[in-house]
């Protein structure tokens, strides 16, 4: 029921996409990432669920970035639709998600999409944050951030930006340290630079 109405809200083919009603240019959420976030989004949102999908999305990430076996589960082409159905609802169940992102991620499955499952949530994520006037910051760390962390670095960024942030993590594990960030398209500026150097020290002391 809920993978024909994803399908009913945003069509997932080939062609090219309608946009969602509530992305302009500055967030564009194209090719099959985008269309399925898309769909998810309006989905949510006719449901009133957008921030229990995007929590439970975030959760997800999270994983992903802790687990070097899911990252390939989720890659990896030799899987198939039934082993990464299996394994991934596991992997839900144990996290305590359920609903419509567990639906979504079955006909992501079942649609041999699961590859692009970090992207749609990357897309999600713009999609919401467009909704909210947010910023989006793109923050890749040597080490997955914590939720105090993440917390931190959005006070940080708000008082630098004057605007609120949502936080898009990724790890990159060849990092020597510290973070690398950058707000809409364009990277942190001196005076951003100096607050984050104190946020980086404050983690180094909490670590």
């Amino acid at each position: 029921m809920v993978g024909a109405r994803l399908l009913a809200a945003a069509p997932i083919s080939t062609k090219k996409h309608r946009r969602a009603p509530h992305v302009s240019s500055d967030h564009p959420v194209s090719g099959v990432a985008g269309r399925y976030a898309t769909a998810l989004f309006e989905l949510a949102e006719a449901q009133g669920a957008l921030d229990a999908v995007a929590a439970d999305l975030g959760k997800i990430s999270a994983m992903l970035a802790a687990s070097e076996d899911l990252t390939r589960l989720v890659r990896s082409p030799l899987f198939s639709a039934d082993e990464q159905g299996r394994a991934f609802a596991a992997v839900l169940d144990k996290a305590g998600i359920s609903g419509l992102v567990k639906n979504f991620a079955g006909l992501v499955i079942k649609n041999r999409r699961l590859f692009a499952l970090p992207a749609m949530i990357s897309a999600y994520g713009a999609i919401l944050a467009h909704k909210r006037g947010e910023v989006t910051a793109q923050v890749t760390s040597a080490h997955v951030l914590g939720d105090a962390q993440v917390e931190s670095l959005k006070v940080a960024l708000k008082a630098a930006t004057g605007r609120d942030v949502k936080i898009d993590t990724k790890v990159d594990a060849g990092l020597l340290g510290g973070l690398i960030v950058k707000v809409g398209s364009r990277m942190i500026d001196s005076s951003l630079r100096t607050k984050l150097n104190s946020l980086k020290i404050a983690m180094k002391e909490a670590s």
